[in-house]
Formats: structure tokens, C-alpha cells, sequence
């Protein structure tokens, strides 16, 4: 996952360095690229990935700490931790549905888009080995686990297509769409239909049929839709 964690541990824009990296920090959680209970990179790490003063990150990193989100502990084996658990968000309420649609059809473009070009390329062993390990450890998670490795899922299916550019722009992406299933409790058989629909996804990839990837990724993604409308809108 080199790709996914470089979307996520690159530099912040200056005028808002502290906000930036508050949510890029956030961002990171919400993908699951560090799991609860494992331990962020240390201060001098971060402050280099994300081009700003070990102040800062000092300071967004305290931010999270007051909210719940992360963990600071000292001594031989201390750091900064997430949180395990998680401390559970919000009623998100109303959502604007222009909202809604424009972080959707966005998701539809980005997701299917990368699918189709997975598939249209030569990927190599160790890549076509890392896309059915995704799929395997979503098929076998665990309740608390299962929408971390989802989204891990969907993000290796994006780094598969090649282009660099486009990680970014899905780990945004996705990290909103997290932020509002977080708000509704996993339903079983929801998870069963969605571990059938992986499963045509990777294949397809990995077969090279292009047009198969792009409309099981549509048909995945368009059950998730009417999930995030039904609780949301």
C-alpha cells in the first residue's frame, strides 16, 4: 500500500499548516492506513512527510488527543497511539444532498475508473498477489475490522491502476464517505452481498476484463449509495 500511504503522509498546504495536518492526521485514521491501537510515525517523521515544524505536528497531534482520537504514551515502548476504540462520532443529522450527490458521483468516477484501469494493465505478481490478499482479509474480517479493510480494499484496487495523481483524490474521497458510515451500524447480510461483489470486482481485475471491473465496481458502489440515502438523507 506505498501509494495509499503516500496520499496520505504528503506535504500540507502553508497559510493552514495546524488545520492540515489535523486533517490529514484524521484522514488517516478514517482510512484505516493505521489501525486502532498501532502506533503513529514518530513526531520528526511526521513533521518531514507533511512539510511543516515538529511544533506543529505537536500541536495537531494534541488536538486529536482532547477529542479521543489519539493516544499518548511515554516511556521505552511510548508514541502516539489510535485510539482502540475509536470514540464513536456524531449523529451527522441532515446531510445537504447536493453534498451527498457531488462526494458520490465523485466516488462513482474515481472507484470505477480505477477499476477499469487495473484491469486494462499487465499487473505484476506481487501486485495481482496484494489485490486477492485485500479481497481474502475483507472476506475473513472481523466485525470491527471489516469496514478498515474494506476501505483498504477499494484503496489497493486504486494504487493497481497506475496513476499516482488519482490516490490522492480517492483517499479524500473515501475518508468522507468513511466519516458518514461510521455514523450507521454494519448490517450482516449487507456485508455478505458486499463480499460476493468484491470478489467479481478482483476477478474481473484480474482476468483483464475492464468493461466486468468497471460494472461490478458500479453495482458494488450503487449499494452503498442507497445505504448512506436511506440513513442519511
Amino acid at each position: 500500500m506505498r501509494e495509499v500511504r503516500r496520499a496520505v503522509y504528503r506535504p500540507v498546504r502553508e497559510g493552514n499548516a495546524l488545520e492540515d495536518t489535523v486533517a490529514r492526521l484524521v484522514q488517516t485514521i478514517r482510512l484505516g492506513v493505521v489501525a486502532p491501537g498501532e502506533s503513529l510515525p514518530a513526531e520528526r517523521e511526521l513533521a518531514a512527510l507533511y512539510a511543516v515544524s515538529r511544533d506543529t505536528v505537536r500541536e495537531a497531534i494534541r488536538e486529536l488527543a482532547d477529542t479521543g482520537y489519539l493516544v499518548r504514551r511515554r516511556g521505552r515502548y511510548g508514541g502516539t497511539f489510535v485510539a482502540d476504540p475509536l470514540p464513536q462520532p456524531p449523529d451527522p443529522g441532515q446531510v445537504d444532498p447536493a453534498q451527498l450527490d457531488d462526494v458520490l458521483g465523485l466516488r462513482r468516477v474515481l472507484e470505477a475508473g480505477a477499476a477499469r484501469a487495473a484491469a486494462s494493465r499487465a499487473l505484476d505478481a506481487a501486485q495481482r498477489d496484494e489485490l486477492w490478499a485485500r479481497y481474502e482479509a475483507v472476506a475473513a474480517a472481523s466485525e470491527p475490522d471489516y469496514r478498515r479493510l474494506d476501505t483498504l480494499l477499494h484503496l489497493a484496487i486504486t494504487e493497481a491502476a497506475g496513476i499516482p495523481s488519482l490516490m490522492a483524490l480517492a483517499a479524500e474521497n473515501r475518508a468522507q464517505v468513511n466519516a458518514w458510515l461510521d455514523t450507521f451500524p454494519l448490517l450482516p447480510r449487507n456485508i455478505d452481498h458486499a463480499n460476493i461483489q468484491h470478489e467479481h470486482i478482483v476477478t474481473a481485475i484480474l482476468a483483464g476484463r475492464a468493461d466486468a471491473a468497471e460494472a461490478a465496481v458500479l453495482d458494488h458502489l450503487a449499494g452503498t449509495e442507497a445505504l448512506l440515502r436511506g440513513f442519511l438523507a
